[in-house]
C-alpha cells in the first residue's frame, strides 16, 4: 500500500468520526435550523454510508486514478469549509455539528493526502472537482425531493 493509500485509509476513519460528531451533537436539526435543508436522518444514514464506500473506492483507485481518488479529500476539505467553519463564523459562534472533526481531521488530513498525491493541475482540479460533486449531488437530490412534487412519492 502507498503513503497515499495509507493517507487515504485515515481520512475514512476521520470522516467516520466526524459522522459520529455530527450524529451526537443533532446534525439534522442544526441543518434544518441553520442551512433550511429539509434533510432527515434516513438522508443523513444513506449520505454517510455511501461516503464511507466512496473512501474505500478512493484507496483502491488511488494508484490508477489519483485525481478521482482525491476526490475524497477534496469533499473533506470543501465539507469542512463550507458546510461547518463557514456556518459557524457567518453564525457568529453557533456550533455546527461536525467542526470538531473538520477542524482537528479534515484539514490537516486533507491536506496532507493531497500533498502525497503526484500532483499535477489537472490531478488537483480533478480532485476538488469530484469532491464538490460528491458534496452537491445528496444536497441537490434532498432540495429537488423538498421544492418538486415530481420527486416526491410520498405525495
Amino acid at each position: 500500500m502507498s503513503y497515499l493509500q495509507t493517507l487515504l485509509c485515515a481520512c475514512v476513519a476521520a470522516y467516520g468520526l466526524h459522522v459520529v460528531e455530527e450524529f451526537v451533537f443533532d446534525w439534522q436539526c442544526w441543518a434544518r435550523q441553520v442551512l433550511h435543508l429539509p434533510a432527515r436522518w434516513e438522508d443523513f444514514y444513506v449520505t454517510n454510508c455511501l461516503v464511507i464506500v466512496i473512501g474505500a473506492v478512493a484507496v483502491a483507485i488511488a494508484p490508477v486514478w489519483p485525481g478521482v481518488a482525491l476526490g475524497f479529500p477534496g469533499l473533506m476539505l470543501i465539507n469542512g469549509a463550507f458546510m461547518h467553519v463557514l456556518p459557524f463564523l457567518l453564525g457568529r459562534g453557533k456550533f455546527s455539528p461536525g467542526l470538531i472533526t473538520s477542524v482537528l481531521l479534515f484539514f490537516p488530513l486533507g491536506i496532507a493526502t493531497i500533498k502525497a498525491a503526484p500532483l499535477t493541475p489537472a490531478v488537483l482540479v480533478t480532485g476538488f472537482v469530484v469532491g464538490a460533486v460528491l458534496l452537491a449531488t445528496p444536497i441537490g437530490f434532498i432540495v429537488l425531493k423538498h421544492k418538486f412534487s415530481y420527486f416526491d412519492q410520498a405525495r
